[in-house]
């Protein structure tokens, strides 16, 4: 499970991920990593003490519902261990929002095929 500090859930900082992080693509996901800039903290600025930030996109081009829903729980189980581990060691960094896309062939992979086209997609991005 992908523990409530770890979640990205606004809206904003989904599309700033999407649109100014980088991508890399597998079979199955296409993972988005920005690093967020910050000017200040307090009020009004999620705080980067938790860790990093994790959101999922899974569209219906992926399958019905419940397809959708195995592919959520499978990509925030594969988020939660990436995130306990730190990639490879120190790679992912509090600061850093990551977004999780979901392809149509997510929908035939084992949570295994998920969670090693996800850690290949960020050692490409951040190593």
């Amino acid at each position: 499970m992908l523990p409530p500090e770890h979640r990205l859930r606004s809206t904003s900082l989904f599309g700033e991920t999407v649109r100014r992080g980088r991508k890399k693509g597998s079979r199955t996901a296409v993972v988005y990593v920005y690093e967020r800039q910050y000017e200040g903290t307090g009020a009004g600025y999620p705080a980067t003490v938790g860790g990093p930030r994790v959101g999922l996109v899974v569209s219906k081009a992926v399958g019905n519902a419940v397809t959708r829903h195995a592919v959520s729980r499978k990509l925030r189980h594969t988020a939660g261990r990436i995130i306990a581990d730190g990639v490879p060691a120190g790679l992912l960094r509090p600061e850093h929002s990551v977004v999780l896309r979901a392809l149509p062939a997510a929908a035939d992979a084992t949570s295994g095929e998920l969670e090693r086209d996800v850690r290949h997609a960020l050692r490409r991005l951040l190593g």
